[in-house]
């Protein structure tokens, strides 16, 4: 392990005994959800994940260290920070060396996963290419994380303010497989169908973690999306909430919100649009991505 990561004792103790982990990342708890909810919800998270037989680690940055996993009062000081800095590939040197804290956003979350010896990782939506990305160049850093680095995503696919379809290209360009558990079609994070095709149809956890090993054991760097759609019951309407984000890009370019910013900008927005709606679906598709998360990690454990 080294000098610059530190185990939580839960977590250490996982290793020593042979136990699976997963990886949780800290942009959900910091800039993904208001205070008390995403609190409450990391330390649900964490708790489904240990009664699906796996033990939880929740990534971030303290005090020059890549703490994998989370004390209760560390959760709780995530949560209510306003200065918590977003920390992907590029900036995770510049905060451990300035001894600032940061919340780990999916790429950075699976550079420390992979250090740690993790190699499941539950999230929300993975980043992708933003709409305009063929002359913005604004692509998420999390594509192409997966195309390098040996952590399997279990998500809901990619948020409809992305353009999926540069999305699923970038990731085919980087030999990145898209396998879709129990769906022929990529989710888009609030509905659960998109008009973009897996490349495979997983239709249990035993399958992935096997395509998993075996792509691992060829020597094929890189991770691979697992896209687990949200339950049925929580999912938005699908032209609802394609009404809302192209509203609420509209507004985005007439305020001339550009970069980082324009994600939780748009978030924000369809917040408030969908009445709060969004959050709540939010909320219910991470923890069901934690109950497959946790299952893949255990079947990929016995292999």
């Amino acid at each position: 392990m080294n000098e610059y990561i530190t185990l939580s004792e839960e977590v250490r103790a996982a290793k020593e005994q042979g136990k699976p982990v997963v990886a949780l990342e800290s942009t959900i708890i910091s800039h993904g959800m208001p205070y008390p909810q995403n609190v409450k919800t990391a330390r649900e998270v964490e708790q489904i994940i240990r009664d699906n037989g796996a033990v939880p680690a929740t990534i971030a940055i303290v005090d020059g260290k890549i703490k994998i996993g989370l004390s209760d009062e560390e959760l709780e000081m995530f949560g209510k920070s306003s200065d918590v800095a977003k920390a992907s590939r590029r900036d995770l040197a510049y905060l451990l060396a300035t001894k600032k804290l940061g919340a780990t956003t999916v790429a950075a979350t699976m550079i420390c996963a992979e250090a740690a010896g993790i190699n499941i990782f539950v999230t929300g939506g993975i980043g992708g290419a933003h709409r305009g990305a063929e002359n913005t160049m604004d692509i998420s850093a999390d594509l192409e994380e997966l195309g390098q680095t040996n952590v399997a995503v279990v998500c809901a696919g990619a948020k409809s303010i992305l353009d999926l379809g540069l999305t699923m290209e970038y990731l085919e360009t980087k030999g990145v497989p898209v396998i879709g558990y129990n769906t022929d079609v990529l989710p888009a994070f609030y509905t659960r169908k998109s008009e973009f095709p897996v490349n495979f149809k997983a239709e249990d956890v035993e399958t992935i973690a096997s395509t998993l090993k075996v792509k691992w054991d060829l020597g094929l760097k890189g991770g691979a999306v697992i896209a687990n759609p949200i339950p049925e019951e929580y999912a938005m309407d699908e032209s609802v909430i394609n009404e809302v984000i192209e509203s609420a890009l509209k507004e985005a370019e007439e305020k001339q919100i550009t970069g980082k910013n324009v994600t939780p900008f748009l978030l924000g927005k369809v917040k408030e649009l969908t009445k709060g709606k969004s959050l709540d679906a939010n909320i219910a598709l991470v923890k069901n991505n934690a109950v497959i998360g946790a299952k893949l990690a255990v079947n990929y454990n016995q292999l």
